[in-house]
């Protein structure tokens, strides 16, 4: 009887900890954020301040004049912006492009070998002059109007990170990967949440903003610096938040395949910054911040970590008990409408429950990918960035 209940336990432990991180939590913040009182709504500063905008780019050939354009074309007064993008060693015709832009006031930073994203970052730290510091990516779009929403929560001298809102886009016809934009929609609405408490626990890598003090801070080349602006501004007394307002566009990936890749380096690369900047999980010392943290990252992940021994358990309990059959049959029909979605040919529309089943099936073999090679200590550095569709 002892052995049934462990098989119990260890077969509801994922639900329960997906029940609490996804319903749970945000419940708890829904709760919360209805008794503070509405923020102050802030007015344009007298004069905007100078910023720096990173963008560092690997062979983005195909994107990055789109990228510059938009950037030229931000709602900003032109000499209170800098435009640096850091070509991390490209092959391709990149630092040619970028060079097109001189005499528009585009700055190339070209690195002698290839280092990886935050490597790139950290080479870009001696070359800013902006007071504050705004990353984002060479594949995605920052809507005209998005950039002094995001600068203009810097009013606030407690404010020391601003995350942008990811909207995730894509063809009609590139559907097997549909399951990325209501996650992506998902998470914005927690982020929002959390702003409401306190803070948010990670900004977006497509489009944040942060001091230059708390970006100069350098980060290990292998971990997410994004996700570690949010912890780096916790630890000097700042709070992170996410401004609705400031939306930028993130092609969904054409496949479950490279979605799949994505989330495993992601992922990794996540549970290592966490590891490294693990004191603030102590609840004892950062309270409400190590519970925020804990809820939205650490038990998320922890679902993946568990889901295998969760299923061999549901095998052993479906010996005994009807509804274990039942569920061991429901979870191994979604499996198999997953493995079909997985090998389904890029840009191929699927019915909405097998590309469903496919997100879910790649994001759970993804993220215990991640725990292994987090565990195993397989850090990698060397930047592969996310080819989204143009």
């Amino acid at each position: 009887m002892y052995l049934k209940d462990v098989g119990i336990l260890l077969a509801l432990l994922p639900g329960l900890l997906f029940g609490y991180a996804y319903l749970v939590y945000p419940a708890l913040l829904k709760v919360w954020g209805a008794l503070r009182p509405d923020p102050p709504r802030l007015a344009d500063p007298a004069e905007w301040p100078l910023i720096s905008i990173v963008v560092p780019a690997y062979n983005e050939e195909h994107a990055i004049r789109r990228t510059i354009e938009a950037l030229l074309g931000l709602d900003y007064p032109v000499d209170r912006r800098q435009i640096l993008i850091v070509s991390d060693a490209s092959t391709d015709g990149t630092d040619d492009v970028v060079r097109e832009y001189a005499h528009r006031g585009v700055e190339l930073l070209r690195l002698p070998e290839r280092s990886g994203k935050t490597a790139a970052e950290n080479a870009a730290l001696p070359h800013l002059r902006g007071g504050i510091v705004v990353n984002t990516d060479a594949t995605i779009r920052i809507l005209p109007t998005a950039l002094k929403p995001l600068i203009r929560v810097f009013q606030d001298p407690a404010i020391g990170v601003a995350s942008g809102r990811d909207v995730s886009v894509g063809a009609l016809t590139l559907e097997a990967n549909q399951g990325e934009s209501g996650y992506v929609g998902y998470e914005m609405w927690v982020r929002s949440l959390e702003t409401r408490v306190g803070s948010i626990v990670g900004a977006s890598g497509c489009f944040y903003a942060i001091r230059l003090e708390l970006h100069e801070t350098l980060v290990p080349a292998a971990l997410s610096r994004d996700f570690a602006s949010a912890l780096t501004a916790r630890e000097h007394g700042y709070r992170a938040v996410s401004v609705d307002e400031a939306v930028c566009l993130v092609p969904r990936t054409s496949s479950l395949q490279r979605e799949y890749h994505r989330k495993v380096r992601t992922m990794a690369r996540g549970l290592e910054t966490l590891w490294f900047k693990r004191h603030l999980l102590n609840p004892f010392r950062h309270g409400r911040f190590a519970w925020m943290l804990w809820s939205h990252k650490l038990i998320r992940w922890l679902v993946f970590l568990v889901a295998p021994v969760a299923l061999l358990a549901l095998g052993a309990l479906a010996i005994y008990y009807p509804v274990a059959r039942v569920a061991l049959g429901l979870a191994l029909t979604g499996v198999g409408l997953g493995i079909v979605a997985l090998q389904s040919p890029e840009g191929r529309r699927l019915p909405r429950p097998v590309a469903l089943c496919g997100f879910v099936l790649a994001t759970h073999l993804a993220g215990f990918l991640a725990w292994t090679r987090a565990l195993r200590g397989e850090l990698n550095p060397i930047w592969e960035p996310t080819r989204r569709p143009v």
